[in-house]
């Protein structure tokens, strides 16, 4: 499942082609993806300016110049595609239509932008911007990891009941949004906290330390991403996943970067959290 770094480099790999452009056409190739999409879509998207693009933890918000926002999440295998547009030093060419494009914006100034997801778990939704917050996927979530609510105190007091352990309580989207396994692995290597400590055991000091690590290896991994734009050589226009240096996660046996004791490998809440013994206490 992407997580924040991902879909923000998705957000930025958009932008050039959408921000300030009108659709001259939608197309919506089926009713549904994950869930329905909305009524008359293509006819509601057809004509509109975008105005600006967002992320709200790991959605896509496009806001509209009509009052709503169309909110794309990529679920589990949608991919975003961009065509007829310099993206990097590469100009992308419109591909040949795939079998799994299920919604098509084609924008001003012929750029395509197109939603492709074989498995259909991501989905597409238009919601009145002033009530975004309302939506059913929006609701609850937690501060933004960058935002101003996120901060020493407020973490500190979200967690310090909590019986879990803390890598399920960072991976909470009440608590912080956006945050998943892989980046959460990461971040606490570098804190030196062993994922099967329950949050509330772990002294305010740790936690509060967690605040700046999680900020910066967020902003290292879409730092990465936007390298990968910078350099964007897939034929397909293709946004998205980009290669990252992990520490601990999926390094199950390698050695430890700080220390050489082998990686080890748990299953917590049936997601693989990686970490070292020796370094994470």
């Amino acid at each position: 499942m992407p997580e924040l770094p991902e879909v923000e480099t998705v957000r930025r790999g958009l932008a050039p082609a959408m921000e300030g452009a009108r659709i001259e056409r939608a197309e919506v190739n089926r009713p549904d993806l994950r869930w329905p999409l909305p009524e008359r879509m293509a006819e509601r998207l057809t004509g509109v300016t975008v105005e600006r693009l967002r992320r709200r933890s790991k959605y896509i918000l496009a806001d509209l110049d009509t009052g709503e926002s169309l909110l794309i999440h990529l679920g589990m295998s949608g991919r975003m595609m961009v065509s007829g547009v310099m993206l990097g030093e590469f100009h992308l060419d419109h591909p040949a239509p795939l079998k799994h494009d299920h919604v098509v914006l084609h924008m001003e100034g012929g750029a395509r932008v197109t939603f492709n997801d074989a498995r259909r778990f991501g989905a597409m939704d238009l919601v009145r911007t002033d009530r975004e917050a309302a939506h059913w996927l929006l609701a609850g979530l937690g501060p933004e990891p960058f935002g101003n609510d996120f901060h020493e105190e407020y973490l500190v007091e979200a967690l310090k009941r909590r019986a879990t352990p803390i890598k399920s309580a960072l991976l909470d989207q009440h608590v912080v949004a956006g945050l998943g396994n892989i980046y959460v692995c990461e971040v606490l290597h570098r804190a030196g906290i062993d994922p099967r400590r329950q949050a509330k055991r772990i002294s305010n000091q740790r936690i509060a330390s967690l605040v700046p690590i999680i900020r910066d290896v967020l902003s290292e991994a879409i730092e990465a991403g936007g390298s990968s734009l910078r350099d964007h050589r897939q034929a397909d226009g293709e946004l998205g996943y980009f290669q990252h240096s992990f520490h601990v996660y999926d390094r199950e046996d390698a050695p430890c970067q700080h220390c050489a004791t082998p990686i080890r490998r748990i299953v917590q809440a049936g997601r693989s959290s990686f970490f070292c013994p020796q370094c994470q206490k």
